[in-house]
This record gives structure tokens, sequence and C-alpha cells, in this order.
């Protein structure tokens, strides 16, 4: 069932893995079918180097276990993620090391660079959602609440979650949210601590494509 979709599942969480946003087997990884609506996700436990796809759960949105192992204890997230945001089609969760320190300050990222504006975040900040307990309902309707207004979050003393399009893009959103953290890190070390000047909401409206160029 879904076998190209757990393939490029296994794919992601290799290299999200390998590029150190998921060591130690934390993180996971998902996709949700549109025909379907069936949810391909990475089970527990289980390193991503040894990951196959027929490992891969497949879960519908009642949180029945169709195929594969044990699903990741962070199904619940995902599954409510999807509730909220029927237009996305994949979800990246990480604990990579800078974007972590951040949410473990309950610190949101600000809109220190203009390349923020497209990812849907409001009032180009990438919020934190609050903080419960990991795998509970709790944490689920707190992630999928955030995510409503922001394709990146950071996760209260937790870790980081990217949506997209499909898992290329939400492996990318993933790993621009920890480049941003630590452009942010270094801009807060320079500065004493302080924020350089932020962009605003209005900026972000402002902005149109180059009339100048012809297509």
């Amino acid at each position: 069932m879904l076998e190209e979709l757990k393939s490029e599942v296994v794919r992601i969480a290799k290299k999200a893995q390998n590029n150190g946003l998921c060591k130690h087997k934390s993180g996971n990884v998902s996709a949700r079918d549109p025909e379907t609506g069936y949810v391909c996700i990475t089970p527990s436990g289980v390193d991503r180097d040894f990951l196959t796809s027929d490992q891969v759960c497949v879960v519908d949105f009642e949180l029945n276990c169709l195929e594969g192992g044990k699903p990741s204890s962070e199904t619940l997230m995902h599954i409510e993620c999807y509730k909220e945001r029927p237009d996305i089609r994949a979800i990246v969760h990480t604990h990579s090391a800078m974007a972590s320190a951040f949410a473990c300050l309950n610190r949101p990222i600000p809109s220190f660079i203009f390349e923020l504006f497209i990812f849907h975040l409001d009032n180009g900040v990438i919020p934190v959602a609050p903080y419960a307990l990991p795998g509970t309902m709790d944490l689920a309707r707190n992630v999928a609440e955030t995510v409503k207004r922001s394709d990146l979050a950071l996760m209260e003393r937790h870790g980081t979650i990217a949506l997209g399009g499909d898992l290329n893009e939400a492996y990318e959103n993933a790993d621009y949210i920890e480049e941003l953290a630590k452009i942010y890190y270094t801009i807060l070390t320079l500065n004493n601590g302080q924020d350089c000047k932020l962009f605003t909401p209005e900026d972000f409206r402002k902005w149109k494509y180059p009339s100048q160029i012809k297509k």
C-alpha cells in the first residue's frame, strides 16, 4: 500500500538524520496521500540508517494503523496538523540543535530577514507552540493550532515542525528553520543580545514580483 510514498518517507527520514536534523532516532516524518487520505509516517524507535519502507506505518485519521510497524508516538500531532491544514501534504518534525535551543527558551524567531515572508508566517515570526507532554493530544492540539498561521514553528522545550506541499518542501523548510536559528543566534551574539532592525508585516505586504522582468 502506497509503496512510492513510503519510499519517499524513508528517503527524507534518512536525509534528516544524515544531515544532523534528527539524531539519536529523534524526530519523525510523514506524508499524506491525497487520494486515500491515509498518512505514511516513520515508526517509533527505529534508527533511520536501518529504516525500510515496509517498516513505515500507514494510518488513517482515526489513528488506525493499517500497515507497517509501531507508529511514531507523535502520530497524533501529525494527524491533527493535517486536519487543520488540508492544503499541506507532508510534515517533518526535528530536534535540530540551534532551533531547539530557541524552542527551549520559548523564544520566537523574528523577521530579521526578508525571505521569511514566503512561509505564511503570522507577522513574519516563527512562532513557538506551547509546551505539552510529548505524544499527548494536548501537544497535538497546541501544535496544530500554531501551524494554522505558519508553515514553520518551534515547539516549546521540544524541537521544530515544518509543513510543506510535499516531502521535499517540508524537509527544506525544516532545514531552513535550523539555518535561520543559527543566523539569529549570530545576530544576538554580535549585537550584545539585542535584535537587529526587523521587518514589519507591511514590508512583506509591499513586495511584488519585479514588473521589469518580461515573460
